[in-house]
C-alpha cells in the first residue's frame, strides 16, 4: 500500500497526477509536442478525484488548451490546482511546438516541443493535527508557520507518427529542484519519463469502427520507480462525431499481475462539444476504504480552420 501510495504522492511536487487524462483526446497534457496537431481551439477542462471516501486524498484540476500557429506550429497552455492532504500546489505551463513532414503521402510527421513550467508548492501548518484531539491545532513547537516555494522548470518531447503509428518521448521538469525551504533528505531530482506509443485501427477505409491499442509508460528518475498503462479504446465514427469506450490496466513493473488499478472509460464528441469520464477500481488494501478514482473532462474544439499542411491535421 505504501508502495503504491508513494507513486503519486511523493512525485506530487512539480508532478501532476497522471491517470488516463491523457486517453480522453487531451494528449497535451503530458506532453507539449502535441500543441496545434488539429484545425481548431482545443480546450480541455479535467477534474480528477482519486480514493474517493478517504479524508484529505488528492484532488486535482487542470484547464488545458492548445491552438495551431501558423501551418507548422502550435501554442498551448496548462494551469492546474491539486490538493493532497496538507499539500497545495498550483501552476502554468506553457508550450511550443513544431511539426515537420517526412513523408507527406505516408503520412509520416516529426514533431517537436517544450514546455515552461511555473509551480508554486505549498505547505499549510494550520492543518495539521499534531495533538491528536482529531482537529486541526498544530502542538509541536518546530511548526511554527507555513511554508511554500515556487519553481520554474521546463518539459521536452518528441512526436513521431507514420499512418495510424504514434509514439512520443517527453522528459518533464529538466532541471533539479533547489532545497530551501524543505529537508535537505528530499530528492531534488524531479525528472520524469514519458513513453506513449499506439495505433489507430481501421479494418478498411469505410469503417466506422477505429481500434486503438496503446501503451503509457512512466518512469521517476529520483528513485528508479516505474509504471506502465496497457489501454484499448473503440471508437465508433458516426460522420464527424464519434463515441468511444474503453478500459485501462495499470500496474508497476515489477509486478504486472498485481495492478495499481484498472478501470473503463467513456466518451463522446458532438459537434464542437466534447465529454468523457473514466472510473479506476483500486485493486489493493486500499478498496476497503475507498470506492475508487473518479475523472471526468469536458471540452470544446472551436474556431476551426483548415491548415494547408497534412502534419496539423488530428
Amino acid at each position: 500500500v505504501l508502495m503504491t501510495a508513494g507513486l503519486y504522492t511523493q512525485a506530487q511536487e512539480m508532478t501532476l497526477p497522471t491517470f488516463t487524462q491523457y486517453l480522453a483526446d487531451n494528449e497535451f497534457v503530458i506532453s507539449p509536442v502535441y500543441a496545434g496537431i488539429g484545425d481548431y481551439v482545443k480546450i480541455r477542462g479535467n477534474a480528477l478525484t482519486q480514493w474517493v471516501g478517504i479524508k484529505d486524498a488528492p484532488d486535482t484540476q487542470t484547464l488545458v488548451g492548445d491552438v495551431r500557429l501558423g501551418q507548422k506550429s502550435g501554442v498551448g497552455g496548462l494551469f492546474y490546482n491539486d490538493k493532497n492532504g496538507n499539500t497545495r500546489q498550483m501552476g502554468a505551463r506553457v508550450s511550443f511546438a513544431h511539426h515537420l513532414t517526412l513523408n507527406n503521402q505516408d503520412d509520416r510527421f516529426l514533431s517537436f516541443g517544450i514546455s515552461y513550467n511555473i509551480n508554486q508548492f505549498r505547505l499549510e501548518a494550520g492543518d495539521f493535527d499534531t495533538d491528536g484531539d482529531g482537529t486541526p491545532g498544530v502542538a509541536d513547537p518546530g511548526i511554527t508557520d507555513n511554508r511554500s516555494t515556487t519553481n520554474h522548470n521546463f518539459d521536452v518531447g518528441v512526436l513521431f507518427r507514420s499512418g495510424g503509428f504514434f509514439a512520443s518521448l517527453n522528459a518533464s521538469n529538466i532541471l533539479n529542484k533547489q532545497l530551501d525551504l524543505f529537508a535537505i533528505n528530499e530528492p531534488n531530482t524531479l525528472r520524469n519519463y514519458y513513453l506513449y506509443t499506439g495505433y489507430r485501427y481501421k479494418k478498411k477505409i469505410t469503417s466506422r469502427f477505429e481500434w486503438e491499442p496503446s501503451v503509457f509508460y512512466q518512469l521517476f528518475e529520483s528513485d528508479g520507480r516505474s509504471s506502465t498503462d496497457v489501454n484499448m479504446k473503440m471508437r465508433f465514427w458516426d460522420f464527424e462525431d464519434y463515441y468511444w469506450a474503453g478500459i485501462s490496466y495499470r500496474f508497476l513493473n515489477d509486478q504486472f499481475f498485481t495492478p495499481l488499478n484498472i478501470g473503463p472509460m467513456i466518451g463522446m464528441k458532438k459537434g464542437a462539444f466534447y465529454f468523457a469520464y473514466s472510473y479506476q477500481l483500486i485493486t489493493n488494501e486500499i478498496q476497503a476504504y475507498s470506492t475508487g478514482t473518479h475523472m471526468i473532462t469536458l471540452g470544446v474544439d472551436i474556431f476551426q480552420g483548415i491548415s494547408n499542411c497534412r502534419c496539423m491535421m488530428r
